[in-house]
């Protein structure tokens, strides 16, 4: 049956394509109507895509009657009522890094314009068509001292930007390993004092109880005279009327501003200083980060309506929001490893064992539930969530264990799924290469190196000569495009092929495959 979804704010073409062309989903496209109309809408959607211009209040979910899943086309989520939303079973997801180039380089511009008041310049020869360089004396980025308040994905980025430009790095992050700033050259802190005696602050954090005025009057007073201060992340981390007095006084230099504690911000006195550059929210309006942004909902509304994973959901019941951002990854993985698991094994799963090497395994109840569901969304037919996966599997007979490994491996972390049935067992593998990229590394003892995603075929077979050419030919007589080929052996003479094909694969397919005099086993995977 498909499952209709409603995209009611306007993306990019590319990502409504890839919601058309999925055979499983009813697309709803509602963005041009009135938002009464979008309401009398809603009604049948389990998943709705939105952005900033439509607010998932009490009225959108109160018509949303059997809505499972929003996901925010961007990286803010102030236009979402997530604990209603969670009262009612609905997960909330975002994308968080489709447009992190794009919110890097605005920041850089800023950064730039900041120590050669660019703006003005150009105003003073375009507008009035004065010559007058004397007047535009400007300081340069090379050796000063860059503090960066958040260092995840844009934070991290700008500063490796910065540094190319000769600058000196203070990091403050007390979510993040230290590591991840001093493997860099650079200086990590958990003193804010030490980000407070910058010659340039820039922030990139999320905007929360923490975060809200993080620089007030009292922190500018310890700052250097002369400071100059960055933000392209969200509205209210600077407190605005600290920052005009302190931009009237001279105290800050200069500020880059591109967003504001209330938007459109036309009638602010920060815009009447002569000594401020101000963007409105530009930091994602980039034509590649709007179709990174339609292409990652549309994947992502497809994997959470197949149970393939979650990706950024925010109101998970385990804790997610607690953990780093590795270990969220990992947790990932597993899902999807054990989703693919529970296809490839024959028969009904009546267990689910999962094992982890390194810090990961720190985080094992977490891997036990997304294990659960991943298996339970390929094995039984109602809805599983990350609530009652753990029940339902009980409730069904299926085994659920985890166990932290020791020993030696040549990974730092490393992650196992077993998933077994009465008359089949498959176990996988993986990583997080670099800490970000998902890669199974090992099927049933075969080593791989391949990404966890797309259509896949597992043939396993006697390891003789000339398997490889039989299995191509027979794939291009029936026109499927092979996308990638990963061959694994083992020490008793079989072999593993990983096909990832970018077509449909039919049961005569995959018969005339397993009647191959080579072939041992035969599966087919989809993520």
């Amino acid at each position: 049956m498909k499952k209709k979804v409603i995209v009611c704010d306007h993306i990019h073409q590319r990502g409504i394509d890839i919601l058309s062309e999925a055979k499983d989903v009813d697309l709803d496209i509602a963005y041009d109507v009135p938002k009464e109309e979008l309401y009398g809408r809603l009604g049948e959607a389990e998943l709705a895509i939105t952005r900033s211009s439509t607010p998932v209040d009490e009225k959108f979910l109160t018509a949303a009657a059997k809505m499972r899943y929003i996901i925010r086309a961007g990286v803010g989520v102030d236009n979402v009522d997530i604990e209603g939303c969670s009262k009612r079973g609905i997960v909330v997801m975002n994308v968080p890094t489709a447009n992190t180039i794009a919110a890097v380089e605005m920041t850089m511009c800023h950064l730039i314009c900041s120590v050669r008041s660019f703006v003005y310049a150009h105003n003073e020869l375009k507008e009035k068509r004065i010559w007058k360089r004397e007047n535009w004396y400007g300081t340069e980025l090379y050796g000063k001292t860059l503090g960066v308040i958040g260092f995840g994905n844009i934070g991290s980025r700008v500063a490796v930007r910065a540094a190319a430009f000769g600058m000196r790095i203070v990091a403050f992050d007390p979510y993040i390993q230290p590591s991840k700033v001093t493997s860099l050259g650079m200086v990590y802190t958990q003193n804010f004092d030490d980000i407070l005696a910058c010659d340039i602050i820039t922030i990139h954090t999320p905007k929360n109880k923490e975060t809200t005025n993080i620089i007030s009057e009292k922190e500018i007073a310890k700052m250097k005279d002369g400071v100059i201060l960055i933000n392209v992340a969200r509205g209210s981390l600077y407190n605005e009327e600290a920052l005009c007095n302190a931009l009237k006084s001279g105290k800050v230099r200069f500020a880059g501003l591109d967003v504001f504690s209330k938007e459109p911000a036309t009638s602010l006195a920060l815009l009447d200083l002569p000594n401020i550059s101000v963007t409105p929210h530009l930091g994602a309006n980039t034509l590649e980060s709007q179709v990174n942004i339609a292409v990652e909902s549309a994947e992502n509304a497809l994997d959470v309506l197949r149970g393939i994973a979650f990706p950024n959901a925010l109101n998970l019941p385990i804790k997610e929001g607690s953990m780093p951002k590795w270990a969220s990854g990992y947790c990932e993985l597993t899902q999807r490893m054990s989703f693919l698991a529970s296809q490839i094994a024959r028969g009904t799963a009546c267990s689910i064992s999962v094992s982890a090497y390194g810090e990961v395994a720190e985080y094992m109840e977490s891997l036990e539930v997304f294990a659960a569901v991943g298996v339970l969304n390929n094995a039984v037919a109602e809805s599983i969530n990350y609530v009652n996966a753990t029940f339902v599997a009980k409730e069904r007979g299926i085994a659920i264990s985890s166990q932290k490994e020791d020993g030696d491996i040549p990974y730092k972390n490393l992650v196992t799924v077993r998933v077994s049935t009465n008359s089949d067992s498959v176990y996988i593998s993986g990583i997080l290469f670099g800490n970000e990229s998902p890669r199974i590394v090992d099927v049933n003892g075969f080593d791989m190196d391949v990404v966890p995603k797309g259509r896949m075929i597992f043939f396993k077979n006697n390891d003789v000569p000339g398997v490889i050419g039989k299995v191509g030919t027979l794939l291009g007589s029936h026109r499927i495009n092979i996308a990638d080929f990963r061959l694994g052996r083992d020490k008793t003479g079989k072999a593993m092929a990983l096909v990832i094909v970018d077509n449909e694969v039919s049961k005569a397919v995959l018969d005339a495959l397993a009647a191959l005099p080579e072939a041992i086993r035969v599966s087919f995977a989809e993520l």
